[in-house]
């Protein structure tokens, strides 16, 4: 392999903001861990890959071992064995919280599997991608597929269904969902994955159905409605203080519904973005938000 044509690889990746859908759905046969994420450019992570040639390749920061180790496997997808051993340093710098149901460990590994592409100027699919991404954190978010929504199998780097269509663009008022923290987050990793029911893995079919039509026909109505059977169900497994507050809040709004990080403190209200009276919707929302003690908030809309 020539490799006068590398250079110092610039990428970055964007983040989620939690899920419009998460559950179990039948898969090659058996039934599979998948999510839908929500779009969102509200916090970046950029990272910089200098490959060397037969060098150790480190990270900076050291501790995001998960991006170094994606870095590590994205040179063995590009380099022949025979090649040679192939180092480097990562430099990964961004904005985004932990801990809060953003992605930010998917955001890292993101952004270092593309700066190394970048430097060696090579190219691989998402879903080779998304590989790299479950090997280097066992878990991953779907952020490698920016072309159109998928239902993803988090846990295997697979993808259950693609919708064929990037989801509709929705304004969103974010917020952090149990006030007590304050922007600390939580340890998601102390909760064991939900155990649903045979009544929630029908609603899960349903709700598969339901996602794909509102996605073919830019239905922002039929996507919120999506989101909010979602939290409803994973209101028995990690529950979010305040669910009827925030539902009074949705009602008096007319937002589309609430969504939620499945495995993070932070949720969000859905309006339609085309509304003329999004804009005082939202202001409305944050009001109302701010008087049941829900002080950290944002607004972005999907899609920007």
């Amino acid at each position: 392999m020539d490799h006068s044509g590398w250079r110092v690889g610039v990428a970055s990746a964007p983040i989620h903001h939690g899920e419009i859908l998460q559950g179990v759905f039948p898969h090659q046969g058996r039934l599979t861990r998948g999510l839908v994420t929500l779009p969102c450019a509200v916090h970046t992570t950029r990272a910089s890959f200098i490959p060397v040639r037969g060098g150790e390749l480190t990270v900076s920061p050291a501790w995001k071992t998960k991006a170094g180790r994606a870095a590590r496997l994205t040179v063995e997808a590009c380099v022949p064995p025979g090649e040679g051993p192939v180092g480097g340093r990562l430099e990964l710098t961004g904005d985004v919280p932990l801990r809060r149901g953003f992605g930010s460990s998917t955001s890292d590994v993101l952004a270092a599997v593309r700066a190394v592409l970048d430097a060696l100027v090579r190219p691989l699919l998402p879903e080779e991608i998304a590989r790299i991404a479950v090997r280097a954190e066992t878990a991953s978010d779907s952020l490698m597929f920016d072309e159109s929504s998928v239902l993803f199998a988090q846990r295997e780097g697979e993808v259950i269904e693609d919708f064929g269509h990037r989801m509709p663009a929705v304004r969103v008022l974010g917020f952090g969902s149990r006030p007590e923290n304050e922007g600390g987050g939580i340890d998601t990793l102390a909760f064991p994955p939900a155990e649903y029911d045979t009544a929630e893995l029908d609603l899960f079919a349903e709700l598969q159905v339901m996602l794909r039509e509102a996605i073919h026909t830019k239905d922002v109505a039929l996507i919120g409605a999506v989101a909010s059977a979602s939290t409803d169900i994973n209101q028995r497994h990690l529950a979010i203080p305040r669910l009827d507050g925030l539902r009074a809040v949705a009602r008096e709004t007319g937002a589309l519904g609430i969504q939620t990080a499945h495995s993070g403190d932070i949720a969000g209200l859905l309006y339609d973005r085309d509304d003329p009276d999004v804009e005082a919707r939202a202001e409305h929302g944050k009001q109302l938000l701010h008087d049941i003690g829900i002080h950290e908030q944002w607004i972005f809309t999907t899609g920007d």
